[in-house]
């Protein structure tokens, strides 16, 4: 558990055990904390993990002022830098994938596979405006938690899961979405994924990539991720069907045993 400088900020940050090195980069409202029950599984096979609250996220001390995305890129080329890691395999969810992408086309050497979950090229004109209808809800707790949580889980999970949403309806709208530091961490993080858009640049990409999807994605539609899967070089595409946008907190094992398999395969085959 520690802390490096950028740009005269403390960025929080976490490396367990020993080996590969595998980065896991959170989805927008998450921290380092979130991946808690995955650790195990993402050890295995030799894996060391880099784990990091992104700039205005979790223990990374708040920023000032809005900033573009792809500043979160260079301070993961610098926290690389700081860890003295050459490369890594990178895994991104949502706003995780986008900044993983960044940092595939502005830093090509540090990434040496890269696995997008739930994530897309460029935030088109529908998906601003669900970022603007997130942040003018900032004033209500329970107006942005409905603005914000529903979409991003699918109806099946809702069903098998109506006692866990109840509960987490409660946790969220009675603390963090009360919590006036939380929300202007969110009002900018939005912000930043407004100018995102690597598509032109998205050829570029030479390590092999994994795009796990889910078919009840309503937050980064699938045609979106068939966009990166058709413009970058051999990319895989594994669609999980009966599941939302949080597809790892809802096919915990399933979506664990797709990634890993990916990461940890070392040598392709050749079948005659």
């Amino acid at each position: 558990m520690s802390t490096f400088s950028f740009q005269n900020k403390q960025v929080y940050y976490e490396v367990i055990g020993e080996g590969r090195p595998l980065m896991l980069l959170n989805g927008i409202m998450m921290s380092t904390k979130s991946w808690t029950p995955f650790l195990n599984a993402f050890q295995n096979g030799g894996n060391q993990l880099v784990l990091v609250d992104l700039l205005d996220q979790g223990q990374s001390e708040p920023m000032s002022g809005d900033f573009e995305l792809p500043l979160q890129a260079d301070m993961l080329n610098a926290l690389m830098e700081h860890l003295e890691i050459s490369s890594a395999a990178v895994f991104g969810t949502s706003y995780g994938g986008e900044v993983a992408l960044n940092l595939a086309v502005k830093y090509p050497n540090r990434v040496s596979k890269m696995v997008l979950a739930n994530t897309v090229a460029r935030t088109n004109a529908w998906l601003k405006e669900i970022g603007e209808a997130w942040n003018l809800s900032v004033s209500d707790p329970l107006a942005y938690y409905s603005t914000t949580i529903p979409v991003i889980y699918s109806p099946d999970f809702y069903d098998r899961k109506a006692d866990w949403m109840q509960n987490r309806k409660q946790v969220l709208t009675q603390g963090a979405f009360k919590s006036k530091d939380f929300l202007d961490r969110m009002v900018r993080l939005t912000r930043s994924a407004e100018s995102h858009n690597v598509v032109d640049r998205l050829s570029e990409i030479n390590c092999p990539v994994l795009i796990i999807s889910s078919d009840q994605d309503h937050i980064t539609p699938l045609e979106e991720q068939v966009l990166l899967r058709e413009h970058i070089k051999d990319a895989m595409h594994v669609l999980l069907p009966k599941t939302g946008h949080a597809a790892f907190y809802e096919r915990p094992d399933l979506f664990a045993s797709v990634m890993m398999g990916f990461i940890n395969h070392q040598e392709a085959l050749t079948v005659i």
